[in-house]
């Protein structure tokens, strides 16, 4: 395999989770009497650009299918995320009605909402069907494509260009990387910006957050990488904030080539943090399976003594990374006999891989577990907060990345 951004011919192995189903498959009950579809998941690092990235086996539309099951809006953090980076978005760059805003990856109107509330002419750009009809249905206006060039000249003949873009958690999902950032080049307007948030791959290392590995993710960015991609594309990163979402992002300000936006000096800090941990070295990819593995050896022995034990454990959060751990752990129903997740396009169907049943809220106060296993260990604080009330029968919360903590 090669590089998907520079072509060099890939070699050093990052992380080896051995297979999995697509982390978003959640089956329904049918499902169950079929066979699944696994695909490798390994994690490579190009010594030439130091992208790392996932080994080519899936392609993006059957991993972000019609009936996709992620929506943005069930987490109450990430909108009052959302509504403050409108708000901060608004003032930096004197965004008016007259103003055009488009989200790449907008789901169900999370962050739109926001931006129309304020009376800005938006528009989001959202290929899987089941988030765009969301979005819809609250008003916001979805073009349902995937995003890159050849939609952005669509885009732009029809008098739709930027003043910002933005795109939230999709960097990374895209399997043609550099299509994917030449589009932002096209769609914006000469002055225009663009921001792009995703999960750092320096905190990913420093913090053992190897759950975030699946194959939604083709792409895994430092900003060594990110500018490299941008550079090569029309893009110019000025500015770079480093965010607590999904265990420590990169929120990245990107311009056309020759924009009008100095350089910051946040930008230098964050490429000397990155130099600082070898990331343009072969040294610290080669130590992060490792740190994997222990994960994976305490979650199970954790299960296993707690069912010798007679404790009952159940679990939070139907989230892809929890998908991760629990197919790379081999744990299955005896050990974990079902997820509680708030989203009803979850509700009643099955976790990928495992076949651990996804239920809702009420069967958590029926069943009164001894443990809860906190699966988006990201949201942890907010898990908590939500479920205060198991604290009534004793019960106590287990995460078990970066290492496993009982609270």
């Amino acid at each position: 395999m090669n590089c998907r951004h520079c072509g060099h011919g890939l070699e050093k192995t990052f992380l080896d989770l051995g297979s999995a189903p697509p982390s978003n498959a959640y089956l329904d009950r049918a499902g169950l009497e079929k066979p699944e579809t696994w695909f490798p998941l390994r994690l490579l690092v190009c010594g030439r650009c130091w992208l790392v990235q996932t080994a080519d086996h899936a392609g993006r539309e059957l991993l972000f299918s019609d009936d996709y099951a992620y929506f943005s809006s069930f987490s109450s953090s990430w909108l009052a995320h959302a509504r403050g980076y409108v708000a901060a978005m608004t003032e930096r760059f004197n965004l008016a009605s007259d103003s055009c805003v488009v989200e790449v990856a907008a789901n169900d109107g999370y962050l739109l909402r926001y931006v129309q509330e304020r009376g800005i002419d938006c528009y989001g750009i959202e290929p899987t069907h089941s988030t765009a009809e969301a979005a819809r249905a609250i008003g916001i206006e979805i073009v349902e494509e995937f995003f890159g060039v050849a939609l952005a000249r669509e885009l732009v003949a029809a008098g739709r260009s930027a003043d910002l873009m933005a795109a939230n958690n999709v960097l990374a999902h895209v399997p043609d990387i550099n299509d994917f950032v030449a589009g932002f080049a096209t769609l914006l307007k000469q002055a225009g910006v663009a921001t792009f948030e995703f999960p750092h791959l320096l905190r990913m290392m420093a913090e053992n957050q190897f759950d975030t590995a699946y194959h939604e993710h083709f792409s895994y960015l430092s900003l060594l990488a990110v500018e490299a991609i941008f550079a090569a594309n029309g893009l110019q990163v000025f500015d770079v904030e480093q965010l607590a979402t999904h265990g420590g992002s990169l929120r990245i300000f990107a311009q056309r080539q020759g924009g009008p936006h100095a350089v910051t000096a946040n930008v230098a800090a964050v490429r000397a943090d990155e130099q600082a941990a070898g990331l343009a070295t072969f040294a610290p990819y080669a130590a992060f399976q490792k740190a994997a593995e222990q994960v994976k050896t305490d979650f199970l022995r954790y299960l296993l003594d707690a069912r010798a034990t007679g404790l009952r454990v159940g679990a939070y959060g139907a989230a892809a990374k929890g998908n991760t751990l629990l197919n790379y752990a081999g744990v299955r129903p005896d050990l974990l006999p079902y997820v509680v997740d708030r989203n009803p396009a979850k509700a009643g169907r099955f976790m990928p891989g495992s076949r651990i049943p996804i239920v809702g809220e009420d069967h958590l106060r029926a069943d009164r577990p001894d443990r809860i296993v906190i699966l988006p260990w990201n949201l942890t604080d907010e898990v908590i907060q939500q479920l205060a009330y198991a604290r009534e029968w004793g019960v106590r919360f287990v995460t078990a990345v970066p290492e496993l903590i009982e609270r």
